[in-house]
């Protein structure tokens, strides 16, 4: 697939449009959007990935307009399964509300950044080395064990800070409180980072990880780059909106996991026998390829991520529905994402200028400033 470089600058510069103007017309003003919101913008940014898929249908092929829904599909349902943690990390971190859709788009740029530094290594590594695709599979069909083993998120579940938000917090000192939607105050004539910047490094960190297993998985099913890079770009440019229109219900999909395990599974597998026709290491096959076993088409990988998909969401919402008929609840009943992990509403931050923590790398992981406001709190 020969696209000119005139495509490629189009096609970021619509990608950094749409992120300006998610900022601009949403994300600027603080505000906890609607349900409404929600759905809407979902559904626009679900539209325009269709469309520029049928684009490429039209212009490319069928087999490339395969590769990018394939592509498409696989991206954002592993980042529906992201959304797990980035509950977690909001939670953790007690972030107001109205302020969690800037820690969203942000982390997301970020990400989507490293993202595409990441694709671009990968497809030069697959260029270069066709014995990557052998760790590409066996990487996938350890991960999908691991997923299958976990068996999805448990109620209790807590967010651990990784080494680098560690290492952040040794290094720059921090506020005990958010400063309304400012990432940096000033508090006695010495500049801080806020909660909020450090709740942002937490969801692009994080990003960071799944992408990981969402790079190889993707690379699985198509090695273009160009489609690579849009279907990532396409699927974490909604996942703000996903974020709250999913909120509440994301415990529900009590299957995911393992449907994603399935999915992963699967591109490992089709990885393996994709490394063994390009096969060149000398004590497999004595460096010939193998080819007994055939390819796994476009189409057939096409029809798995969807079948599974589909049943994965079926057997979930069959068996949520038998749970309430036997006045059974669910995982969690936290409707906010701002809840913590016993259910309870998180208080949100006093904007005040209180005395900023020392920024130690041992301060306690609820750096999370925010209390869970008791009821002898609202009695004081």
């Amino acid at each position: 697939m020969d696209v000119p470089l005139w495509i490629w600058a189009i096609t970021i510069a619509a990608i950094i449009g749409m992120l300006v103007f998610d900022f601009v017309g949403h994300v600027r003003t603080p505000h906890a959007p609607t349900l409404r919101e929600s759905a809407t913008w979902s559904a626009v940014y679900v539209g325009i990935a269709i469309v520029f898929g049928l684009l490429v249908l039209w212009f490319a092929g069928p087999q490339y307009g395969g590769e990018y829904f394939a592509g498409f599909i696989t991206e954002k349902s592993l980042s529906v399964d992201n959304l797990f943690v980035f509950v977690l990390i909001m939670a953790s971190f007690a972030v107001p509300r109205e302020l969690q859709q800037k820690v969203l788009l942000f982390g997301i740029a970020f990400a989507l950044v490293l993202r595409t530094i990441f694709i671009f290594l990968g497809a030069a590594a697959i260029e270069n080395f066709s014995w990557v695709f052998y760790i590409f599979g066996g990487f996938l069909i350890y991960t999908a064990w691991a997923q299958a083993r976990s068996g999805g998120h448990d109620d209790e579940e807590e967010f651990k800070e990784n080494s680098f938000l560690r290492l952040t917090r040794r290094l720059l000192p921090t506020t005990d409180d958010y400063h309304g939607d400012r990432l940096t105050a000033k508090v006695k004539g010495k500049r801080y980072i806020t909660p909020l910047f450090i709740a942002l490094i937490a969801i692009g960190s994080a990003d960071i990880l799944f992408a990981v297993d969402s790079i190889p998985a993707i690379f699985g099913l198509t090695q273009e780059t160009y489609l690579v890079f849009t279907a990532n770009a396409f699927a974490l440019l909604g996942l703000r909106q996903l974020f709250f229109l999913l909120d509440g219900l994301l415990d529900k999909l009590v299957y995911l996991a393992y449907g994603l395990a399935v999915i992963l599974g699967f591109i490992g597998v089709k990885l393996v026998i994709h490394a063994l026709h390009e096969n060149e290491l000398p004590f497999i096959n004595g460096g010939e390829h193998v080819t007994a076993v055939p390819e796994i088409p476009t189409w057939l990988s096409l029809a798995v991520i969807v079948v599974t998909l589909l049943v994965t969401t079926w057997a979930s919402l069959r068996k949520n529905k038998k749970d309430a008929a036997a006045c059974r609840t669910g995982h969690t009943e936290a409707a906010d994402a701002g809840a913590g992990s016993d259910g309870r509403a998180v208080a949100a931050p006093h904007t005040h200028d209180d005395l900023p923590t020392s920024g130690r790398g041992d301060a306690p992981p609820t750096g999370r400033t925010a209390a869970v406001r008791s009821a002898d709190d609202e009695r004081r």
